[in-house]
């Protein structure tokens, strides 16, 4: 699987999704989602090479707006080719507040969160899903309708891309043990995660107080979103349908991760 690696000089967490099997017998087709840490250090190479080679077309960020507007505009953002979708999977939206005003209350690196262990993430995954499915079924159909391939980031690449990208290898048919391979997959990459968001203000602070282990993608985590999805609703694709997609709808995204 590691050979999915996107390797640039901007980021460490970046890979495509394409190549994994489905249980008819297919697998997922490359240069249609590619998975990623944040997008904000890459070289004008990098910005070439996606755009160019990959033939990336749209960029799903799921970071919050607090974090938007703290790490600023990347790259990628002065790319009057691409279409740039945000859709955070946390909702921060308070009546009296700006988005100025959020800072770290709004990211989900706070200091003050309890031990991160497998449950934890869990529970973080599962929230996704119960306060923002608006966000992540919007982030499925940049997916589904997307002329080029779909890069989809958060800021480490690990949780909220995890999630989205769980559910849109659910509807491709991909088996739960791949989907939880290709997740703690991360686990490589994790030190050189660390190293890159230690120094950003939006996050540093609160990672000077965890231990990298707490940051480790564990098989459990994933598997609690896809045991979940399986039993409430019969798989991804009914959590959509039960979400206001269509039966055309889900068979468009799975149709374009898998032809």
């Amino acid at each position: 699987m590691t050979d999915r690696w996107i390797e640039l000089d901007g980021l460490v967490n970046m890979r495509d999704l394409g190549g994994l099997p489905t249980r008819d017998g297919g697998s997922t087709t490359p240069g249609r989602l590619i998975r990623s840490d944040n997008l904000q250090d890459l070289s004008e190479a990098d910005v070439s090479r996606l755009v160019d080679e990959l033939g990336v077309s749209d960029v799903v960020d799921l970071r919050t707006g607090a974090e938007l507007h703290i790490e600023g505009p990347g790259p990628l953002r002065r790319v009057e080719a691409l279409t740039h979708h945000h859709h955070s999977l946390i909702d921060e939206r308070r009546s009296s507040e700006t988005v100025e005003d959020l800072g770290e209350r709004a990211l989900p690196w706070r200091d003050d969160d309890p031990v991160r262990d497998a449950g934890f993430w869990a529970a973080h995954y599962l929230g996704y899903l119960a306060k923002r499915p608006e966000a992540v079924a919007a982030a499925l159909e940049v997916v589904a309708e997307a002329r080029g391939a779909v890069v989809v980031h958060c800021a480490a690449g690990k949780d909220r891309t995890g999630t989205v990208v769980a559910m849109a290898l659910d509807v491709a048919g991909v088996p739960h043990d791949e989907i939880v391979a290709d997740y703690v997959l991360t686990a490589e990459r994790i030190d050189r995660i660390i190293a890159r968001l230690a120094p950003r203000e939006s996050y540093g602070a609160a990672l000077a107080k965890q231990k990298p282990e707490d940051q480790l993608p564990r098989a459990e985590s994933i598997e609690a979103i896809l045991a979940a999805v399986r039993d409430g609703w019969g798989g991804a694709d009914g959590w959509l349908r039960a979400h206001g997609w269509s039966e055309a709808d889900v068979e468009r995204l799975r149709t374009r991760l898998t032809t």
